[in-house]
Parts: C-alpha cells; sequence; structure tokens
C-alpha cells in the first residue's frame, strides 16, 4: 500500500462502524465501484488512522491504493503537489501501464516528469490535462480496482481544487474510489475550502462523512491498548477529560502518563516526546519542521548535515519514539500538529540556521515544486539575491502548468523584492529583466481575476520607470496596464494611455509588440465610441504578418471589426464574424475562445435572444475555467452575465447555483458580480435573510463596475420596498444614481430607466398611506424621476435603448401612471391599461419572464378598473403561475387578492350566499390589513364603494368585524 505506515501504529478504536461506512462509500467492497467520500474531522480525531484501516482493507480486497498529501508551505503554493505524489508513486508501482497513458495524455508528463522543462513549453490548457488525468484513473481501475486517497485538503492549492472539481463533476464508471479528508476546524468562514465542499457535496456520487470525537468508553479502551502498564482511575479519567474524544490527544497524555512534570498546555504536550529525543533525533525533527513536514531521505540528510551513520541513528530514535513515520519515498512527523509544534518552538536562529541549510541543500535541483520551496527558504534565511530568482522561476512554472493564482503570488514576492530596494534583478545571476517579469505579473495577476490589481501593478512600475529608459519599455508596460484595464471600467485615461503607446513603438520594422499596441489602441477606440478609427487601427493591425500577431493579439483585432459592426447597426453581421472567429478558434484550440464567445453572448443579448446568448456566456465560463481562469476578464464577467441571464429567463434555480459557486474564492469585482445575482434572485422570492451584508459586499464595487451596481441596487430596491422600507429604496437609489454618475461621467445612463421603473413601482403602493404632504412630494419626485428617466437613452455613447432598455422605459411610464392614481390623482384607465399593456408586450419580447408577469398582475388591477374582467382574470393567472413556478413569494403576495374565489355552496353565511370574485378580492386586501381607503386605491374603486363591499363580506360570512371575517373565511379555505 502506498502510503506512510506507522512503524508502531496505535489501534483503531472505536471506529468499526465508520470504517465499514468509509469502505462502502468508496467502492472497497465486492463488488467493487465508484464513489467519492469527503471525509472531515477535527485535527488529531482519527482520520489519518481511519484511511490507513482503509487503504489495508482495499489492499486486502486487491485494490491497488495511490496516497498523495497536501502540504501547508508557508504561502509558497506548488500546483497539483497532491497528484504529483500520487501519480509518481503509481509510475513506480505500475511503470508499464502509467507510460503508455503519458503516451497517449502527453500532458500528464507535467505529474510524472522528474524535471520542468516539459512543463515549460506545454500549453496551459487545463481542461485537456483534467481529462487526461481522469481518463488514466479510470483505465487504471479498469484493470484494477483503485482507492486514490488526497490528504489534508485544507492546505491544497487552487489548482489542486479546480481539479479535483472536474474529476468529482464528471464522476467515474470505472471503480475508481477517491477519498479526500480535511480538518474541519481549519475551515474558518473565507477558508477557500468551504463553499467548494458545500458545492461538491452537492454533486451525484459524492458523500460527506465527518468523524466525531470518540465516546469515553472507546477512550478508555483506547487508552488501555496503548498502556502496558496499570493506569489508575484517576489518570484514566484526567485522560479521558483532557482528549475530549480526541484520538491523538489520548494517544499523547497516555505517553506522559508517569512523566515527572506532566504538561497542560497542548503545545507542550506535543513536543515532550521531541523533547525526550536526543540531540541528534531532535535536530531531524526540527529540519523536517522547516521542510515542511514531510521529506525525502536524501533531502533531510543533507540538511542536516550528520552524516550517513548518525542520521539513521536518530532518525530511527525519533521512528521508535512514534515521533516520524517513514515510507519509501522519506519522513513525515505522526501528526501534522506535532510538526506545527516543532516549528513553532524553534528559536529564531536555528529557524535561520535551518533555512539556510535547506537554500544549501535545494541550489541547483530541477524536480517539480523545488523553485517554490527553495524560494520560502532562501527569504526566511535572508538570501534575496536566491528568494527572488526562485521566486521568478516558481512563476514560470505555476503559469506553464495553468496555475494564475500561484504564478501570480510567486511573482509579487518577487516584485516586492525589488520594489524594495533588496535585489537588483540586472545584478542577479542570470540577470532579470525587469520588465519583461512586470508583464507575467500583471498577466497572471489578470488571469487570475484581479484585473485592479494588475493595473495598479503596472502603474506602479509605470511610475518607478527611470527617465532615460528605452521608449518601447515604456510602451510595454503602458499595453500591459492596458490589457489589464480593458474587461472593466476603469478610471484611467485609457485613450491617452493607448495614443501615448502607439506613438512610443516604431511602425517599421514591424514587430509583436506593434501589433499588441495596435490591438490595445483599437480596443480602447472601439469602447469609447470612435467606430471609424478603431476598424482603421484594427486593420493596420492586421495587415501586420501573421506570426507578428498570434493567438489573442489577432482574436482582439478581428473582435473590435466585429463591435464596430454592432455599433454601425449590423448586429446580425457581428454576430457572423464573432461566430467564425469561435468556430475557427475552437478548431485551433485557441484559449482565446472564450473571450469571442463572451462578445458574441453581448451581442446576442442586444438582440433579445437571451437563451442563446445564456449558452454563449455559460459556455465561455466553462471554457475560462477549463483554463485554469475562471475568474480572468471575460471569463469571469461571463459567468456573470450568465447567471443575469438566467435570472431574466426565469432560471433561478440556475442562477442561484452559477452565483454561489465558489463566489468565496472569487477576487472582490468577480465575486460582487455574482453576489449581485444572488441578490436579484433572493429579491425576487422574498429571501431577506442576510441581505444587506450581500449588499455590503458589491458596495465596494459601484465605483468600478457599473454593472454590479446597477444589479445590486435593483435589487436591493425591490427588497426595501417589499418589506416597506420606502426610506431604504429612495437611499439605495439615490446612491447607485450617484455611483454611476460619477463612474460615467453622466446622469443619462441607461440602467437609470431600469432603476427609475423599479423605484416607481415600490412608492405606488406604499404612498397612499402617508401624510398629504410626503405624498405631493414623493409624487413630485416620481414625476421628475420618470422625465430623467426618458432622457437617460444614450448612455452617453449615442446608443438607443435595445429590447430591456424599451421594455424598461414601457414599464416607467406604466408606473408613473400608476402611482398618480393610487394617489388619487386624475386619471384615465383606459391609459393606465394601454400602459401596462405595452409594459407586458415589451418584456414578454424581450423574454424576461419575471418582470413579464409583473406588469401582468398590475395590468390585471387596470384592467378590472375598466370592467374587463375575463382579460383581468387571465393576467392574474398567468402572473400567478409565474411566481408559483419561480417561487416569488412578494409576486404572490401581490397577485392573491386579484384571484376571485368562490364559497362552495352552502359555505357562505347565513342563507347560504357566497362571494363574488370583487368581494374576493376585497377580502384578500383586508386579510393583509387594508383599510378601506387602502382597498380603494388598490382596485381603484372609491372608499365608500369598498366599505360597501366589506359589509356585504361581514354579512355573507356572519361575522361581527374585520378581523372575525378574516378568520372565517380562512378556515374555510376561501384565504390561503
Amino acid at each position: 500500500m502506498m502510503t506512510l505506515v506507522p512503524t508502531a501504529a496505535a489501534p483503531l478504536v472505536g471506529r468499526a462502524h465508520e470504517l465499514d461506512e468509509l469502505a462502502d462509500l468508496a467502492g472497497v467492497v465486492e463488488p467493487p465501484h465508484p464513489g467519492v467520500v469527503l471525509l472531515g474531522g477535527d485535527a488529531g480525531i482519527g482520520k489519518s488512522r481511519l484511511l490507513t484501516a482503509l487503504g489495508e482493507r482495499a489492499v486486502g480486497a486487491g485494490r491497488e491504493v495511490a496516497v498523495g498529501h497536501c502540504l501547508d508551505l508557508g504561502g509558497s503554493p506548488v500546483p497539483y503537489l497532491p497528484f504529483t505524489e500520487l501519480a509518481g508513486r503509481l509510475a513506480a508501482v505500475r511503470p508499464g501501464p502509467v507510460a503508455e497513458l503519458v503516451a497517449q495524455h502527453p500532458s500528464l508528463r507535467r505529474l510524472v516528469s522528474s524535471g520542468t522543462a516539459t512543463a515549460s513549453v506545454e500549453p496551459a490548457d487545463r481542461g485537456i490535462f483534467f481529462a487526461a488525468v481522469h481518463a488514466t484513473l479510470s483505465t487504471l481501475a479498469g484493470e484494477q480496482p483503485l482507492l486514490v486517497v488526497v490528504e489534508d485538503l485544507h492546505w491544497a492549492d487552487q489548482s489542486t481544487y479546480d481539479l479535483l472539481t472536474f474529476l468529482l463533476t464528471r464522476g467515474f464508471s470505472a471503480p475508481v474510489g477517491l477519498v479526500g479528508s480535511y480538518r474541519s476546524d481549519d475551515l474558518h468562514r473565507r477558508h477557500p475550502l468551504r463553499p467548494l465542499l458545500a458545492a461538491w457535496n452537492r454533486l451525484a456520487g459524492v458523500r460527506r462523512l465527518e468523524l466525531g470525537p470518540l465516546p469515553d468508553d472507546d477512550v478508555r479502551t483506547l487508552v488501555g491498548s496503548l498502556r502496558a502498564g496499570p493506569t489508575s482511575a484517576t489518570q484514566l479519567q484526567d485522560v479521558i477529560d483532557r482528549a475530549e474524544g480526541n484520538a491523538f490527544f489520548a494517544e499523547e497524555l497516555v505517553a506522559a502518563i508517569g512523566t515527572s512534570d506532566t504538561p497542560r498546555d497542548l503545545a507542550d504536550l506535543l513536543l515532550l516526546r521531541v523533547d525526550q529525543l536526543d540531540p541528534d533525533a531532535r535536530l531531524v525533527a526540527r529540519a523536517l519542521a522547516v521542510g515542511g513536514h514531510r521529506l525525502a531521505d536524501a533531502l533531510l540528510a543533507e540538511v542536516t548535515g550528520l552524516g550517513p551513520d548518525r542520521f539513521e541513528v536518530a532518525v530511527r530514535a525519533a521512528l521508535d519514539r512514534n515521533v516520524l513515520l517513514s515510507d519509501r519515498d522519506g519522513y513525515g512527523f505522526r501528526h501534522s500538529m506535532l510538526g506545527e509544534a516543532v516549528e513553532a518552538d524553534l528559536l529564531p536562529g536555528e529557524r535561520a540556521r535551518l533555512h539556510d541549510a535547506f537554500v544549501r541543500a535545494l541550489a541547483g535541483r530541477t524536480e517539480r515544486g523545488v523553485s517554490a520551496d527553495l524560494a520560502r527558504h532562501a527569504l526566511a534565511a535572508g538570501r534575496l539575491p536566491e528568494a527572488f530568482l526562485a521566486s521568478v522561476h516558481a512563476g514560470d512554472e505555476a503559469a506553464a502548468v495553468g496555475g494564475p493564482d500561484e504564478a501570480a503570488r510567486h511573482y509579487a514576492r518577487a516584485l516586492d523584492l525589488v520594489a524594495a530596494g533588496r535585489v537588483d534583478p540586472a545584478a542577479v545571476e542570470p540577470p532579470v529583466e525587469r520588465v519583461g517579469l512586470v508583464e507575467r505579473a500583471v498577466g497572471a495577476t489578470s488571469a487570475a481575476g484581479m484585473a485592479r490589481r494588475a493595473e495598479a501593478l503596472a502603474a506602479a512600475e509605470l511610475d518607478a520607470l527611470p527617465f532615460d529608459a528605452p521608449p518601447t519599455d515604456r510602451a510595454r508596460l503602458l499595453v500591459a496596464l492596458l490589457e489589464a484595464a480593458e474587461a472593466y471600467e476603469t478610471t484611467a485615461d485609457l485613450m491617452a494611455l493607448a495614443g501615448e503607446a502607439e506613438r512610443l513603438v516604431p511602425v517599421e520594422p514591424p514587430t509583436a509588440l506593434r501589433a499588441r499596441t495596435v490591438a490595445a489602441l483599437a480596443v480602447v477606440l472601439v469602447s469609447e465610441g470612435s467606430t471609424d478609427a478603431a476598424v482603421s487601427w484594427a486593420e493596420e493591425g492586421l495587415a501586420m504578418p501573421p506570426d507578428l500577431r498570434p493567438g489573442e493579439t489577432t482574436v482582439k483585432l478581428r473582435s473590435v471589426l466585429a463591435k464596430a459592426t454592432e455599433r454601425r447597426g449590423d448586429s446580425a453581421g457581428s454576430e457572423r464574424i464573432l461566430g467564425e472567429l469561435a468556430a475557427a478558434a475552437h478548431a485551433a484550440g485557441d484559449p482565446a475562445e472564450f473571450r469571442i464567445r463572451h462578445q458574441l453572448g453581448g451581442v446576442l443579448l442586444e438582440l433579445g435572444r437571451m437563451p442563446e446568448a445564456f449558452e454563449s456566456y455559460r459556455l465561455a465560463a466553462q471554457q475560462s475555467a477549463a483554463l485554469g481562469r475562471p475568474f480572468a476578464p471575460y471569463g469571469g464577467e461571463a459567468r456573470a452575465f450568465a447567471g443575469l441571464v438566467g435570472y431574466q429567463l426565469g432560471r433561478w434555480d440556475e442562477a442561484l447555483a452559477i452565483a454561489r459557486a465558489d463566489v468565496d474564492q472569487a477576487p472582490s469585482l468577480p465575486a460582487a458580480a455574482l453576489t449581485a445575482v444572488e441578490l436579484l434572485v433572493r429579491a425576487g422570492r422574498g429571501d431577506r435573510d442576510g441581505w444587506p451584508a450581500l449588499l455590503e459586499r458589491t458596495r465596494p464595487e459601484w465605483s468600478a463596475e457599473g454593472m454590479v451596481a446597477v444589479q445590486s441596487a435593483a435589487a436591493a430596491i425591490d427588497l426595501h420596498g417589499d418589506a416597506g422600507d420606502l426610506d431604504g429604496a429612495l437611499a439605495v437609489h439615490d446612491a447607485v444614481v450617484r455611483a454611476m454618475t460619477a463612474l460615467w461621467r453622466t446622469p443619462a445612463f441607461q440602467g437609470r430607466i431600469r432603476l427609475t421603473g423599479l423605484l416607481l413601482g415600490q412608492l405606488a403602493p406604499l404612498v397612499a398611506g402617508l401624510v398629504p404632504e410626503r405624498r405631493a412630494a414623493l409624487l413630485d419626485l416620481g414625476d421628475r424621476l420618470a422625465a430623467e428617466a426618458e432622457d437617460a437613452t444614450e448612455m452617453g455613447r449615442h446608443r438607443v435603448p435595445g429590447p430591456e432598455g424599451r421594455a424598461w422605459l414601457a414599464r416607467v411610464r406604466a408606473e408613473r401612471l400608476r402611482l398618480g392614481w393610487l394617489s388619487s390623482r386624475p386619471a384615465d384607465a383606459d391609459e393606465l391599461r394601454i400602459a401596462w399593456s405595452s409594459s407586458v408586450e415589451a418584456f414578454a419580447a424581450y423574454g424576461h419572464v419575471f418582470e413579464t408577469a409583473r406588469s401582468q398582475a398590475r395590468l390585471a388591477v387596470a384592467l378590472r378598473a375598466t370592467g374587463q374582467e375575463a382579460e383581468a382574470a387571465a393576467a392574474a393567472d398567468a402572473a400567478l403561475a409565474v411566481a408559483r413556478s419561480l417561487g416569488a413569494r412578494p409576486l404572490l403576495d401581490e397577485v392573491r387578492p386579484l384571484i376571485g374565489r368562490t364559497a362552495a355552496s352552502g359555505a357562505g353565511g347565513p342563507g347560504g350566499d357566497v362571494l363574488t370574485p370583487r368581494e374576493a378580492e376585497v377580502l384578500g386586501l383586508v386579510a393583509d390589513g387594508a383599510s378601506n381607503r387602502d382597498v380603494g386605491l388598490r382596485l381603484f374603486i372609491s372608499t365608500k364603494t369598498a366599505s360597501v363591499h366589506v359589509s356585504n363580506i361581514l354579512a355573507k360570512l356572519g361575522a361581527r368585524s374585520r378581523t372575525e371575517a378574516v378568520s372565517i373565511a380562512r378556515r374555510r379555505g376561501l384565504l390561503d
């Protein structure tokens, strides 16, 4: 079995049921079957011992077992570390089959290759790589059932999380058992694994098993099995009380029985066994703690410098005292908590000297992950040039295998050393070009979804650039800034920066930098509405030799032509261009395909073809994630738009799943965009649990991204208004208008039409109950906002509203009339009916399911006011059906009083009278606490007529009061 096996393993006590359940869920039964288990529990609770027992059972049943460990590497993550370990072990045990699989799937070399040369030239296409890992496990399991164990997921790198998500989502048909363990007590609220566990647990075939404390009787049994000599009742109870069901703590307490000074503090307890070792063995333990708690034999021996004989004696002593465990790959602590305690107990000088020894031992090695480890040790040892170079190499390695998060972190550490003046990149050996390093850092940071940080990094380097630097250096940094900023709404003057970059790069001879510069300028121009100029620059770029504009540069240039075609009114032409580009990119395996599909989704959305737009956005998001860039520009935005369009299509559960999946791992901007989608669904469903905290998550991005601001504020207006909080709705509206006016430098932005429509819709049912002075002020406000919405049609860029904008304009006009009507302002009922009919038709044509239904509910009221009862009933029924299917409680509350109910024969009051449809409407409003005046305003009848209806209801139900009438009606099924 390929796992760390204790030299004197503690017995498995009290876990028979958990072992049987784990074996069954993981498919370690007859006949074998695939299974996935997420095993959680507090540190020391017994997860590793249970997994050892599972492995032993699997080996006994003829299964192959492969184990990979995640390590706490102190902020120097190595992508796919546990899979590299288990792949290496599989290759050692089954070299022939693994070699054949690597030949079939070359991307697997990044896991089994001993060096980094292969990975550095491979394309960072994680979709192909992930599929290769899945195929490998499936093929091996087809020959012999396979159990794969990944331990300590709470320390995993982001790339490992992504690969596991792929494997769990796809599942296995071959008998692959996959078990992942994690420390439950390490999962703080913002831990990246926490939301992933929730998402994984919802996948078919994935089960979650939480290992709880051992009962006291089992702890007694454990103590008895560990203790050779007699144990007094007092000693036994002391172990039980202090261990609190934690098997590891119990073992440590048993080992401490009889010592002269039994420590009370856990850290002292953990260190007690180490302190009892001889100096050489303690040195081994301390070196192992600094090295990462698990090391190969040769490396640990070199770092300690003990020599072969002394080293073996020291290791044997640590093994005999159960401080260390061994396998053929090297050594690890019996429990990671022990390693943590040893590391924390080191003196500063000891720690620095050990880190320095690791730097010397790791220098010149080329194994995967060495650069990240070397950077960590060199930095801690104060050997800054080595730390700088190793960080650069670690960033390059992470970028080569599709780990932008890890790459960005390593590059940032290298640049921090440069910015602080502690390392001169030109003085190290070999020298590192600073501008090139910045370009890589900006690209990785942007790909990780931190576009603003990437822009700030480029801007800072521009400020630090010497005045006598080559013009092309400044141009490269300007282009890096432009590429980072192009996907979100920055406050930088991109037009000026792009123009400066173009002037700095010579036209002749043609260069790749010139092509990138021209592409960046064309993107800025088309975004700013300078269509003709954008086309001119795009054509210049496309006229350059293809080898100077490979991949994304060419895609950018052609995408500019598509955007210009759309801006000139030919959306069909734009769709055709983008469709051809997407097909070509897909055929060529071009990673820029997701950018094209993002833009195509926007064209389809503008045309009102929402189902197609949803699919285009969804596919773009999937492709971006497959490349290891789930929150990269265009990819992360495509996911947010997929959620938004899903919400508009009435696919609320899908939208919510899109919005919530790993949102806690997302950087601030994409997290805010996804949170805005969740807020929309919550508002529609009336889910008020904790929504203000979600709104606050979006607010920091209001000044950076209009989509986030408008969508989240729209949801907040409804959430405030549906709760009767008129002041809250007004405050959110005013705040977002101020933010958008500052961002877009104009109050006439199209999103304002929607915000006005929603606010007027919330004002209308609330304004009637206000004092006359407040009512008059709000009516004036409504008139002003409606007039401003009529003007907000250009968004400052000479554009007319599309299908969605036209629908919201119709809604504003209808809500303005409704507001006046409910405030007793004279109005024509036919005009109101026509306005609401227009709103229904416009939203239905666009395809917005919820807003169509909300307009239908209000159309039903207008139809009743004009005596069209049958048409009103049809509109109300349609709205009710949608409200029920979506779970839209506020809309249900609005539409239910519009649905006429007739009491069953004999169910009425004296004489068997029944309620008319109008009386049923009145009764529904009375049940909601409406006064006669409120009933009149809501149903567009006079207060006197409403009073007559109420009197008739009381008589028919035999009730003496309105409250009693409601109670009787509910008893008889006349009210929900």
